[in-house]
């Protein structure tokens, strides 16, 4: 993943290609404000981008647009930035862009961009061959200053998170780790049987390892890093659902300090629209989930949908509930897209989270939601029962439910989630479950903090609710 750090993240692309469409919906995605250089170009200008033109020239309009453009980008507020077509032609916005902020281009084709413009007063589209010449000339630009390409909010997201996601990209796995060095491939055991790795050179051992949450135990780790033949330039993939890439993944952190790099490789669709993203790694202990681990950014994250042709629809429906959940936080229904569709739109809005908070400081526990009963819940069954998908989606209802007594959320949005999760209260013991919260993450002061929602796509984190009401939602998931 491309760590946005404090960098302004900044629009460009050839008049047309929507950028400030594409920038409005980034800027929501990631929490930050929208700028849109045009805009402020004439508002501080006191006249419009074609007058400006007419009156001055071009070369003039740069110089202007450039001085702008390095203010904006020296604000200590980072912000989402849409650029005119032609500002990267100026070499002191050039510059700028390289020291001050993340570079993403709208790539559209020319065709379109036409389409669009043709009938408008900008001052360079009142020819189409020059036009296309115009673009042709830009588009290296573009291209240099790029951190990630695309056509939308979706592709550019996935591009800094160094999100691959393609049919059959398994089968080029090799090819698509980063670097010319060795790597090694933890496995998932049965995923092993079911899909082999392609033949290389490049592949320096295989490593099996239990299904399920039997991998994220301290013993698993244990034996990786006494069997591990490997140092600091190796890169470590792992194959497998989210356990699988839990474990490795804090292996890949801790043995010799950190290796070269680690690619996960999900085979589940829990694995594929949120454990494989993000890079939080970590194993459980008798007294809670997820208590060990270290934030391991992989360096690059193969998603191969065909994977996900194997599943059981048991394991399916595992990771529909986190698409469910996705979509709750999106504010979309997700679940209704096709498989590949899901995958992308949750890939890509996990990604936005983490590049918005990627230490867990604040925003990325929205990603909780529905978790913090969820974990409880698998905790009191000694992790093999509730799974982990039917614990979310009980989450979720104890989530909602809370939201609709406590923030006012609409009632449909649990009547919406009855169609598309549906879930039975479990057998598990109340108290253990309850014991488990209380070792949740997220709590403080021995205070739970939930995740809740004021409506569909807008998540709160960090609720204080009363223990007894906290309590019932918990008891309202379980057989009496």
């Amino acid at each position: 993943m491309i760590d946005l750090g404090t960098r302004h993240l900044v629009l460009i692309g050839f008049m047309g290609a929507g950028k400030t469409t594409v920038a409005r919906e980034l800027s929501r995605l990631l929490g930050r404000p929208f700028v849109d250089s045009d805009a402020e170009l004439e508002k501080s200008l006191g006249a419009s981008i074609p007058e400006l033109f007419a009156e001055h020239g071009e070369p003039w309009f740069r110089d202007q647009e450039h001085l702008l453009i390095h203010e904006l980008l020296r604000s200590d507020e980072p912000a989402v930035v849409a650029l005119g077509g032609g500002a990267v032609g100026h070499a002191g916005t050039r510059t700028d862009l390289e020291e001050r902020a993340r570079v993403a281009h709208v790539d559209e084709s020319v065709d379109v961009c036409w389409r669009r413009v043709a009938a408008s007063d900008r001052p360079l589209a009142r020819d189409r061959a020059t036009f296309r010449e115009l673009y042709a000339t830009r588009k290296p630009l573009y291209a240099a200053l790029a951190d990630a390409e695309g056509r939308g909010s979706t592709d550019l997201l996935l591009g800094f998170g160094r999100i691959h996601v393609e049919e059959g990209s398994y089968g080029r796995l090799p090819d698509l780790i980063p670097g010319e060095e060795p790597f090694v491939l933890v496995a998932d055991e049965a995923v092993l049987e079911l899909h082999p790795p392609p033949p290389s050179d490049r592949l320096a051992n295989i490593y099996p390892i239990p299904s399920g949450e039997r991998a994220k135990s301290v013993e698993v780790c244990q034996s990786l890093w006494d069997d591990l033949e490997a140092d600091r330039s190796t890169q470590l993939a792992v194959l497998g659902g989210g356990t699988a890439t839990d474990a490795a993944g804090f292996v890949a952190a801790t043995y010799l300090r950190g290796l070269g790099g680690w690619v996960p490789v999900p085979s589940t669709l829990v694995g594929q629209v949120d454990a494989a993203i993000g890079g939080k790694t970590g194993i459980d202990l008798a007294k809670g989930k997820n208590l060990v681990g270290a934030f391991n950014l992989p360096s690059r994250v193969v998603i191969d949908p065909a994977l996900l042709r194997t599943l059981p629809d048991a394991q399916l429906s595992e990771g529909r509930a986190e698409v469910v959940k996705t979509g709750l936080l999106v504010g979309r229904p997700l679940w209704d897209l096709d498989l590949t569709d899901q995958v992308r739109a949750c890939a890509a809005f996990k990604t936005a989270v983490c590049l918005s908070d990627p230490q867990e400081a604040g925003r990325r526990a929205i990603l909780n939601l529905g978790h913090t009963f969820a974990h409880g819940l698998e905790a009191a069954g000694g992790y093999s029962g509730p799974t982990h998908g039917q614990a979310v989606a009980l989450g979720l209802r104890a989530a909602l439910q809370l939201s609709i007594d406590e923030l006012g959320l609409d009632p449909g949005v649990l009547a919406q989630l009855e169609h598309a999760l549906p879930a039975e209260p479990v057998s598990v013991d109340a108290d253990a479950a309850w014991a488990a919260m209380a070792h949740d993450k997220k709590a403080k002061g021995g205070v739970l903090r939930l995740v809740l929602l004021e409506a569909m796509g807008k998540p709160v984190y960090g609720v204080e609710l009363s223990p007894a009401l906290v309590r019932a939602a918990l008891d309202s998931l379980i057989v009496s």
